[in-house]
């Protein structure tokens, strides 16, 4: 396998997994924010992220979300399942049940806490690969404490069934330089499209795969559209929304995660609430986001969060 063998491109969400106030998955508003997402034109599905809060879920509930995601996106568009876990029998586990409900490929971070040498990773990979021979989607974010250097991306590439990387390291030119050593091989996804997706894309990421197109779908969607189009003053101006909404979401002392899903509500979306031990944001944080986000344009509908 290699890029070719995957059609992935496009805004992708990391979608948001929203909790009811006693900490349950709201499937409902699980499978609605798909269908808006889908209605807003993204190129695929990510469920069971790191916006997904899959640090907090069962294996069982990450496999569930993989079924609901399956279900509601019905084929229109891949679904690829984050897979990420400390151990790779867990990840074997959990790739495995993803690719028997029909998944198009799984997403896999590097382990967590732990502290594995470049060569303990490659072999990780591979027994994933060997394992479960589904189309893998390498994740790099600085979260893990083990970053995938461009080096070891390279490394990871002959793999047979590494065909693309999501690189979310927060720096534009570890991205570019993952681009230049095997862009030839592995689709390279912009993750922090907020902050340089344009850029990325007009350098030949076929995508972002990130946040907002959960709570900003259309507008993400457009900005994917203006750069790999060549409306360049779309684009910019898109690009400045997009880290302005970043910059609203984090000023202020708001938790990132418990924001997203705040505005997300604030906009009529189906948010939901974070599960500790993430907390919502306090009713007057959720006022200051809502006077916040009605002075930048946005669509200000409030929709109360499941079961509140």
């Amino acid at each position: 396998m290699d890029k070719s063998s995957v059609n992935w491109s496009g805004a992708i969400p990391a979608l948001v997994t929203p909790f009811d106030a006693n900490g349950a998955i709201d499937e409902r508003g699980f499978v609605e924010n798909i269908q808006v997402c889908i209605a807003n034109g993204v190129g695929a599905l990510v469920p069971s992220g790191c916006t997904g809060e899959f640090w907090a879920l069962t294996s069982a509930e990450r496999v569930r979300l993989f079924q609901l995601t399956v279900e509601a996106a019905g084929g229109r568009v891949p679904v690829i399942a984050s897979t990420g876990a400390v151990t790779t029998q867990e990840v074997i586990a959990l790739s495995t049940a993803a690719r028997d409900l029909g998944c198009d490929g799984i997403m896999v971070l590097p382990p967590f806490f732990v502290r594995p040498t470049a060569d303990d990773l490659v072999a990780h990979y591979q027994a994933i690969s060997d394992a479960v021979k589904l189309p893998m989607m390498l994740y790099n974010i600085p979260n893990t404490g083990n970053p995938l250097s461009p080096e070891l991306v390279a490394r990871l590439a002959e793999i047979d069934t590494v065909v693309a990387i999501k690189e979310s390291s927060l720096d534009f030119v570890n991205l570019y330089r993952t681009m230049r050593l095997v862009g030839d091989q592995l689709h390279v996804f912009c993750g922090p499209a907020t902050l340089y997706g344009v850029p990325a894309l007009l350098m030949g990421a076929p995508g972002i795969i990130d946040t907002i197109p959960n709570y900003w779908g259309s507008g993400a969607v457009a900005m994917f559209r203006a750069a790999t189009t060549g409306d360049l003053p779309s684009a910019r101006a898109l690009q400045a929304e997009a880290l302005a909404l970043k910059d609203m979401l984090n000023a202020k002392g708001r938790n990132q995660y418990a924001a997203i899903k705040a505005l997300m509500n604030i906009l009529g979306l189906p948010g939901g609430q974070p599960r500790l031990p993430l907390r919502s944001l306090t009713p007057q944080q959720v006022e200051e986001l809502a006077a916040d986000a009605a002075a930048i344009g946005l669509p200000v509908r409030t929709r109360r969060a499941a079961a509140e």
